[in-house]
């Protein structure tokens, strides 16, 4: 894939650069050298090749990380910031001449308020061990995707992660009340005030959501819990077509309204190949161009069970569903939603996967889906492409074996990128620009809100340090 790269040829820190971190970390607080650093830390999901940093730092407190921003200001030493290293847009790969600084031993969670539904976390918590808490507190937590054992809230943050409750939820933006970030020079900026009603200027802690690690570092979070449903139901509809989906969609937000917690929309292709690696018995006898798995949230199981009963038979009778499945246990839900999970297995069965994350007009979405295989099926006849996504929100993912395409990735990304900017797409939908999209940003955003981001990039980051070459092109 086409990468702009930060890593050339650059003077070795001062012998003073190294003291003044073992000052400030420890000697235990850090690795030096490509021997010392484990291979993970070289690059993240995304496939892009891995580049060894000068040095792996792991800050244990935000003191921690405002001394170590402020020792590499002082040396001019790039800093590229680590959450869980789950981004598929390359965001976390260090630069050769820096050093990267993973967060994995802020792991704390400082508070939870059951009865605000308010928690606050250091940044290397996981996602997992967030929403586990939330549930122990009697809440749950708003945001919820496959990574969730790996990935941590900071780069959450970071990447203004989306998944499968942003429908009901909005994506991690909406979660966050308020943010501890340190800045490149070591400055800390205390925004984790616990008030929905702060209208007092700038709501600076926006600048730093969706970021990824150009502007700072996000040390602690403040987060919004979400009241805990008290019934669920789950069902798997077969569909004709987008438009059929569309109106079910519509169907069941107008009976529900934000119960509606999740619609998840799988073409044929992504669900036979699902099945197929998971080993999964097929929800429906025969196979459908569409199949679509739904969440509803309410109150009572048995009335809340009935109620989607009824609104799927009035689906049928207008022709909107061919067939439809409700849970009847908690045990057949998670079985329905494991079909939906088959992303987890990609990196297993593509050779490698090539990951697209766009967001559309939600009523084009159908027609960007054919326009888009009708493309790869005349460059690329035989290719393996998966189409799903978190329609509700206008959210499709497209992801291609890179091996049936002969690896001419950088060629599918032109064709599917420019199909994004004749839709008026957006190019990044919820995994952020990183590396990858770099060279197409400029599809989803116009010459004055580039230069409005590199002001802000400049005035936050004059020197060009935090997570140099990602987003924008380094200078």
């Amino acid at each position: 894939m086409t990468t702009s790269r930060t890593d050339n040829a650059a003077a070795a820190p001062a012998a003073a650069f190294w003291t003044d971190l073992e000052q400030a970390l420890g000697p235990n607080g850090f690795s030096r050298g490509a021997d010392a650093i484990a291979q993970k830390y070289w690059t993240d999901w995304s496939g892009t090749p891995p580049v060894p940093p000068l040095a792996l730092l792991r800050p244990r407190s935000t003191e921690e990380v405002s001394a170590l921003l402020r020792i590499c200001h002082t040396h001019r030493v790039p800093v590229v910031p680590q959450g869980g290293l789950t981004g598929l847009a390359g965001a976390a790969v260090p630069v050769a001449h820096g050093v990267a600084v993973a967060m994995d031993r802020m792991q704390q969670i400082e508070d939870v308020n059951a009865r605000t539904g308010l928690m606050t976390v250091q940044a290397g918590v996981s996602l997992q061990t967030v929403q586990e808490a939330a549930v122990a507190a009697g809440w749950v937590f708003g945001v919820d995707l496959g990574a969730r054992g790996s990935c941590q809230i900071g780069g959450n943050v970071s990447t203004n992660a989306g998944g499968n409750g942003v429908l009901q939820n909005g994506m991690m933006r909406e979660q966050v009340l308020g943010l501890e970030v340190v800045l490149a020079d070591g400055t800390v900026l205390p925004m984790l005030r616990p008030m929905l009603k702060n209208n007092t200027g700038y709501d600076l802690k926006q600048f730093f959501i969706g970021a990824e690690g150009t502007l700072g570092i996000i040390t602690r979070v403040l987060l919004r819990l979400r009241p805990a449903p008290q019934a669920k139901a789950t069902c798997m509809v077969a569909l004709p077509g987008f438009d059929e989906a569309l109106a079910v969609l519509a169907r069941m937000q107008a009976r529900f309204g934000n119960s509606v917690a999740a619609f998840e929309l799988m073409w044929s292709d992504f669900v036979q190949t699902s099945i197929q690696w998971q080993k999964l018995q097929p929800a429906f006898a025969q196979q459908h161009p569409l199949q679509a798995l739904i969440d509803v949230d309410g109150k009572d199981e048995a009335a809340l069970r009935a109620a989607v009963e009824e609104a799927l038979g009035e689906a049928m009778e207008a022709g909107e569903v061919v067939d439809a499945v409700i849970a009847q246990s908690g045990e057949q839900a998670r079985s329905l939603w494991k079909l939906r999970e088959a992303p987890a297995e990609m990196t297993a069965h593509m050779h490698p996967p090539v990951n697209f994350d766009v967001s559309l007009p939600q009523v084009d979405i159908g027609r960007f889906a054919a326009a888009c295989r009708a493309a790869f099926d005349a460059r690329w006849p035989g290719h393996h492409s998966l189409f799903f996504g978190h329609v509700g929100d206008g959210n499709l993912h497209v992801t291609t074996d890179s091996q049936t395409i002969n690896g001419e990735d950088e060629a599918l990304e032109a064709v599917l990128y420019g199909l994004v900017q004749q839709f008026q797409g957006s190019v990044s939908a919820e995994h952020g620009i990183g590396l990858h999209k770099m060279p197409y940003l400029g599809f989803s955003r116009t010459p004055q809100e580039l230069a409005a981001m590199r002001a802000i990039k400049q005035a936050l980051d004059p020197l060009g340090l935090m997570n140099p070459g990602k987003v924008f092109a380094a200078d």
